[in-house]
């Protein structure tokens, strides 16, 4: 036996995050059936009911509970003071810790208006603070940066069906839809967003195309820590001006978009 050879099958550590108001929903049914094909695949969950936790969404003046209140709140710079010092309100220094000992992080959302559900966005507005998650204490961002290491899935349902987040329909391609939370969550705090699970025509789900989706899901969460993830380009990679913007000529010919971050297959 190889003594080099990659361990695909060591324990891990992942943080399930959750967003759904109804616990008997599609979406507390796959929050579910993940945290236990990864128990039985032998790793450790914490799951972070958000809607069970009645988690608070609004970036506040209580979040920072050492900021005077007569002064101004300037959120970046009092979050970030708040981060270095440790004193953080007691909820988000809670999930900060959920991040920090995660190797994966998966959020399971419905898509609502083209985006994560509001108590989700809020969780990730008080969670990644300034210290934490970006900020001129940490590396860059958009490449090694403050969560480097950790792999980033998101599990999402939408009503709608697949064709119409395609190239050419009317919703927009999907990738384009959740590229905030790719990249702009996920890669720009250095955890590395595998391609997203999703689950389509949510609305009505026969049983039988349930089971398929669970069967694909558990494939999915198989190779959480083996499948090739976004090849996002690195901020410090090279192919980047000072003023972040992507060099002319580094992009395959006719790309567009978003794709121009994307690094070319070779």
């Amino acid at each position: 036996m190889n003594d080099t050879a990659p361990q695909q099958h060591q324990q891990k550590k992942i943080l399930l995050v959750t967003a759904h108001p109804e616990p008997r929903s599609l979406n507390a049914s796959l929050a579910a059936f993940a945290a236990e094909h990864l128990r039985t695949a032998g790793h450790e969950v914490q799951v972070s009911d958000l809607y069970a936790m009645k988690w608070k969404a609004t970036v506040d003046a209580d979040d920072f509970p050492d900021e005077a209140g007569d002064r101004r709140l300037e959120v970046m710079a009092a979050s970030e003071r708040a981060t270095l010092a440790g004193r953080l309100s007691a909820d988000v220094a809670a999930e900060q810790e959920k991040v920090r000992w995660s190797d994966a992080v998966i959020l399971q959302f419905p898509m609502w208006w083209f985006s994560m559900p509001a108590i989700l966005k809020g969780w990730v507005d008080r969670v990644f603070t300034a210290g934490f998650g970006y900020g001129p204490a940490l590396p860059p961002p958009y490449t090694g940066s403050a969560l480097e290491g950790r792999r980033a899935l998101v599990s999402v349902t939408a009503g709608a069906r697949e064709s119409s987040f395609s190239d050419r329909g009317i919703h927009g391609r999907l990738a384009d839809v959740l590229h905030p939370v790719q990249h702009g969550l996920f890669w720009f705090t250095g955890m590395a967003p595998l391609e997203p699970f999703v689950m389509y025509n949510a609305n009505a789900l026969p049983e039988e195309r349930f089971e398929a989706a669970k069967r694909e899901y558990g494939r999915r969460l198989d190779g959480l820590f083996t499948d090739e993830p976004v090849p996002f380009r690195s901020l410090t990679g090279g192919d980047y001006d000072h003023d972040m913007r992507l060099l002319p000529g580094v992009e395959t010919p006719g790309t567009s978009g978003l794709d121009l971050h994307i690094r070319p297959h070779n």
